[in-house]
């Protein structure tokens, strides 16, 4: 008996472990560019004193509890079995500001409703550069 327990307490932890935390968040900031840029945080209209040396789309999102967390994508390898060596593709911008966040790891995979009916959904996964309580 104390086996089974143990088992389903360790597959209880490892799927905590693996799943991710899923958050209705707002984009306050967005940058898009295919060359490197500076991106600097800001809550409130007020410069956060974090800059970030990126390229593609970095975004600051406003987490529910008032954190805000940026997020970062750049272009990304696409296969192109007829196509010269080096292909990329943009990442995909939500061009709305509330959008549903998967935080797992280092990644958030970012979904976004892009159909009148609600029905189709888009989506992109970034790397979270950092996450840092709002100046409020």
């Amino acid at each position: 008996m104390r086996k089974i327990i143990l088992i389903l307490a360790l597959i209880y932890g490892f799927t905590s472990l693996v799943s991710a935390q899923k958050l209705d968040v707002k984009i306050i900031n967005r940058e898009n560019n295919a060359q490197s840029y500076q991106y600097a945080t800001f809550f409130s209209n007020t410069a956060a004193g974090a800059t970030f040396q990126v390229s593609g789309a970095t975004l600051t999102l406003q987490l529910p509890d008032g954190r805000v967390t940026v997020v970062n994508c750049s272009s990304k390898f696409a296969e192109h079995f007829a196509g010269p060596i080096g292909n990329r593709r943009s990442c995909h911008v939500p061009l709305v500001d509330d959008i549903r966040a998967e935080f797992h790891g280092d990644s958030a995979k970012l979904i976004w409703v892009v159909s009148l009916d609600g029905k189709k959904t888009q989506e992109e996964t970034y790397k979270i550069l950092a996450v840092m309580n709002s100046s409020k």
